[in-house]
């Protein structure tokens, strides 16, 4: 018979799972999901790894499994032809295309199957939670992970970000277990979850440099104790996690193109080809190697061919990305060091902010016992190397998922607040611990009523915004209906909202044609949504310097976030040609309460609304000039 707190997990990942279940059922296929789906079909059916390949294949994998039972339809093209270029978007679209309506469910389907990794985001924060401050810790720990809105929004995808980090998270733990009680067994099964995590994220590659640094810090408190036997031992068994790690990756990838000599690669960024990035074509074919004329050309690289590539692809985009970075109502070429860190203080919700600053404030005044650093170290080290890493690629500023596998970690350390809340505590010492506080209010009813407040808000503020989950912004800066003012992009619009329009359409107009300006690779009128019409409005020339009153048709207008904030992202025709829409005029219209929502990341006006914000002002100049 189960225990009281083992019934408190089950129904977390229970509810956890039902809302996961829901909002994927309800989002529409974002930017990156349909061309995730046709590369995961390809490594099945062909065994090739070039498509989408700045991310390893497991979570796609996995996703396009109910494509590939129910069936699907999809003409790929000679593979070998594309592998110097980013074409997973343009299946992607014909996926959506040729599939239509059947696309959505087998979006859907590909998510539901991706739902178990957040269990193990979840089981993972509740075990090391509980292991390190107590049974309350692993309890708030899980409930963090199970209510974040960013867990909702982005394990209700097929996108890898939410699951890596659960693997991730899975590998740090497991790691810290062999750290506590070093054996060959628990080696062995690190390095199999490390295999696994890498073969979900690029991004957790740094794992490999930052364990070996982590286990020299957590031994060497202990050093005149650790004979050289142990350490020999322990340095053989971090090797054995490392090369077993690595033989997953090259298995994943059924060793294409593995122990290839360096200087046989063609690279495209300037970091690896030694040439400006943009002189590569837009395709992203290569431009040189750096390495070619020395040593380490010579020198066989131990990594499947297209995981190499998918780093310089990763790493060319970062130099010479083609459209511009927004923040807070600005344009730029290039990204802000900073723009990581401010977009953690908006999306997340401001109880998880109190309860981090209680968990700080215990730190200072030295309730959590010092004992427990290097623990600790093993969970924040991860977290902030991965933090300042991400930070310090600056050539574009998009995505707060970029950051994702830290929260997992941000969560079990602020999770001690419970452990003061219950006072117990793993490892304190009884004369030096709790029992010297017993007259202080850290285990009186106003620090329980205090900490319980800011997790019930934490989880209040996600559940009032579900199942927007992707779109959330706390109060601070007024919700995910400010939001834009903020951060655009997959923070608030990633294209997930057509079906909350369509839902919008049928309860809410009259027969009225809706003109959409809406941003995806998908094109929209591929699934057959009712009364929806391209923009009826011309584009003007971009040295036009100022915008007349042109003709507005009747009806209703449903604009994407992202173009509303002038975002340049080419609009669809019925028949998948594309073009550009003139942005301008569509300032006038973000301070306007628009008639209608379609989630938060579609408004929808009237022509009214629009005639109104074409009269409003001369603008000057496009705020960014449209690129392709």
């Amino acid at each position: 018979m189960m225990k009281p707190h083992q019934v408190a997990v089950v129904l977390l990942l229970t509810l956890h799972t039902w809302l996961l279940g829901y909002g994927a059922w309800w989002m529409s296929p974002t930017l990156d999901e349909p061309a995730h789906v046709v590369a995961g079909i390809s490594h099945w059916r062909f065994g090739d790894f070039s498509l989408y390949r700045v991310n390893p294949p497991l979570v796609r994998m996995i996703a396009s499994v109910p494509a590939l039972v129910l069936g699907y339809q999809c003409d790929f093209p000679e593979l070998s032809k594309l592998h110097a270029g980013r074409y997973e978007f343009h299946l992607g679209e014909s996926f959506v295309h040729d599939n239509g309506r059947w696309s959505l469910w087998l979006t859907t389907l590909g998510r539901w199957a991706c739902i178990p990794f957040s269990w193990l985001g979840g089981l993972v924060c509740y075990r090391w939670a509980k292991e390190l401050y107590g049974l309350a810790s692993g309890l708030w720990a899980c409930s963090l992970w199970c209510f974040s809105p960013m867990v909702l929004g982005h394990a209700a995808l097929l996108t890898p970000d939410a699951h890596a980090a659960a693997l991730g998270a899975l590998a740090c733990y497991t790691f810290w277990l062999w750290l506590r009680t070093p054996t060959w067994q628990r080696a062995i099964s690190t390095g199999l979850i490390l295999g696994l995590a890498e073969l979900s994220k690029t991004t957790l590659i740094l794992l490999y440099p930052i364990w070996p640094l982590l286990w020299i810090t957590y031994r060497w408190h202990e050093r005149r104790k650790m004979t050289w036997r142990r350490w020999r031992d322990e340095a053989a068994m971090l090797a054995l996690r490392m090369l077993i790690g690595l033989y997953l990756i090259n298995l994943g990838y059924l060793a294409n193109g593995s122990f290839v000599p360096l200087k046989q690669y063609t690279f495209a960024s300037e970091l690896f080809g030694n040439s400006p990035s943009g002189d590569a074509d837009r395709r992203g074919l290569g431009t040189g190697n750096r390495f070619s004329q020395s040593w380490l050309g010579e020198l066989p690289v131990p990594l499947p061919y297209d995981y190499v590539m998918g780093i310089d692809t990763q790493q060319r985009d970062f130099e010479n990305f083609r459209r511009p970075s927004y923040l807070r109502g600005e344009f730029q070429e290039r990204g802000w060091w900073y723009y990581y860190a401010y977009a953690a203080l908006i999306k997340t919700p401001l109880g998880t902010w109190a309860l981090i600053g209680l968990a700080l404030y215990t730190r200072w005044r030295r309730v959590i016992p010092s004992a427990l650093w290097r623990d600790e170290l093993i969970v924040l080290a991860p977290a902030a190397i991965i933090f300042f890493v991400v930070s310090s690629k600056t050539g574009f500023s998009h995505h707060y998922r970029y950051v994702f596998p830290c929260l997992p970690l941000v969560m079990i350390w602020t999770s001690q607040v419970a452990a003061v809340w219950s006072g117990t505590a793993q490892g304190f010492d009884n004369r030096r611990g709790w029992s010297t506080w017993r007259w202080c209010a850290w285990r009186s009813r106003g620090w329980r009523s205090l900490t319980t407040v800011c997790l019930a808000a934490s989880i209040g503020s996600s559940l009032w915004h579900f199942p927007h989950s992707l779109a959330y912004f706390n109060e601070a800066v007024g919700g995910p209906r400010h939001g834009a003012d903020h951060l655009i992009n997959s923070n608030i619009d990633w294209g997930q909202d057509l079906l909350h329009l369509e839902r919008w359409i049928a309860k809410q107009t009259t027969g009225q044609t809706v003109y959409l300006a809406f941003d995806d690779y998908l094109n929209p009128f591929d699934l057959e949504i009712a009364q929806i019409a391209p923009w009826p409005i011309p584009q003007s020339s971009a040295d036009d310097q100022s915008v007349g009153e042109p003709e507005v048709p009747d009806g209703y207008y449903a604009i994407s976030v992202n173009q509303l904030y002038e975002f340049p992202w080419p609009l669809r025709q019925p028949d998948g040609s594309l073009y550009f829409i003139d942005t301008r005029p569509l300032q006038a219209l973000r301070g306007v309460p628009p008639v209608g929502w379609a989630g938060y990341s579609i408004r929808i006006y009237s022509a009214q609304q629009l005639r109104a914000a074409y009269r409003a002002v001369e603008i000057p100049q496009r705020r960014y000039l449209d690129s392709t």
